[in-house]
């Protein structure tokens, strides 16, 4: 199918932008790697009145920042961008785990990270991410600024908390504190499809090797991205002595996964029991391999 007809508008600065985003509001959509937007606007999905194509504002849009805290990218730094840098990488391994599951080469060359993170899709890898880092996303408009938490800002399936006449301009990426391993990973029925579950965890040990802290969050089992904090059943507790297996199934009864043609929700709990039992595992082993100030 084709798109409906809609007005094009190719602003030169990021006010310019936001002007027309004011403007139109309900009508409008941002366009910035369109690997999501353009085949729900061929599908008839969304019908915007009018596109706001921020692809020249690179100057504005285009900066990819890290420091010793995290790794800060703005909405035009592509997936691959930000998979190939080594400094993110170094600084917030999770981060590049993470993408190398997005889709696939050609998509990541196009898409873009903050504009997943504003499509709030489920399914998606990034806004797990950043929901399990703790991280936030900055909105603009040209009634001011406002930086939101990731816990707030998705808000249901394909549904951010960003207002019509509200552009996400950046997304900060905060490196775990102290002796940490992160680890990701999905399954799908192909590579680049939707995974039918995934799992992101970041565990942080002590000189010990004993867990500080275990977080995992997981992909397409929720309606938002959903931290599940496994501390307190494993503070304290030697890496080489923890039940892992025990940990998958601790997940597996806390979460209520939907069912559909792709995996039915017992499945789907399976999946989330497997990947946790491997990954808390991986990300343990990732943090006993670093020091504190030096991340791999």
């Amino acid at each position: 199918m084709k798109t409906p007809k809609f007005t094009y508008h190719a602003p030169r600065t990021v006010a310019e932008a936001l002007d027309v985003l004011a403007e139109h509001s309900t009508d409008a959509k941002v366009l910035a790697g369109g690997q999501s937007l353009v085949p729900v606007m061929a599908m008839r999905l969304a019908s915007p009145a009018h596109l706001v194509d921020i692809n020249r504002l690179t100057d504005e849009l285009s900066a990819l920042e890290v420091d010793d805290a995290g790794v800060r990218i703005g909405a035009l730094v592509r997936h691959a961008r930000l998979e190939r840098d080594e400094a993110a990488a170094a600084r917030v391994p999770l981060v590049g785990q993470a993408l190398r599951h997005v889709a696939h080469p050609t998509i990541r060359n196009r898409g873009t990270t903050v504009g997943s993170l504003a499509h709030a899709d489920p399914s998606a890898e990034m806004p797990t991410v950043l929901a399990l880092l703790g991280g936030h996303v900055v909105a603009r408009s040209v009634r001011g600024e406002r930086t939101i938490d990731a816990a707030d800002f998705f808000v249901g399936p394909m549904e951010s908390c960003l207002g019509y006449d509200e552009l996400a301009v950046s997304a900060w990426f905060p490196a775990p504190e102290g002796r940490f391993g992160t680890a990701f990973d999905e399954i799908c029925r192909r590579h680049g499809d939707y995974a039918m579950c995934g799992a992101g965890v970041v565990a942080v040990l002590d000189e010990a090797e004993q867990y500080v802290s275990l977080k995992l969050s997981l992909v397409s089992v929720n309606d938002v991205p959903e931290v599940l904090d496994l501390t307190e059943v494993v503070r304290g507790t030697a890496y080489d002595e923890v039940d892992h297996a025990a940990l998958g199934d601790w997940v597996r009864d806390r979460i209520d996964p939907p069912g559909d043609l792709h995996a039915s929700a017992d499945f789907r709990r399976h999946l989330a029991s497997v990947l946790t039992k491997r990954l808390t595992r991986e990300a343990a082993a990732r943090a006993i391999t670093t020091t504190e100030g030096a991340r791999a």
